[in-house]
């Protein structure tokens, strides 16, 4: 079985998904946090690590201006309807 891929631009939150502590002031991440180290240990989960300006999630929650902005409409295969043709 292959594992599922999580991009994550966090490397925080990659560092905390494979620490198998529990630290106190993560208490909000208890259920979620050993849902995901249980199918990281399995091998189901994989969290590469991904560059901001590669995370193309975030033209769709973040301002993302110039020459990322038109890579990350590029990769999403989004064209501008309004353009001249």
């Amino acid at each position: 079985m292959n594992a599922i891929n999580l991009h994550c631009d966090n490397k925080a939150a990659i560092m905390i998904a494979h620490n198998p502590i529990q630290h106190d002031r993560m208490k909000h991440l208890e259920v979620d946090r050993f849902f995901i180290r249980e199918n990281i240990d399995k091998g189901c989960i994989s969290f590469p690590f991904v560059k901001s300006e590669d995370q193309i999630a975030d033209i769709l929650t973040k301002r993302v201006y110039g020459r990322i902005f038109n890579d990350m409409i590029d990769k999403l295969g989004m064209i501008d309807i309004y353009a001249p043709s």
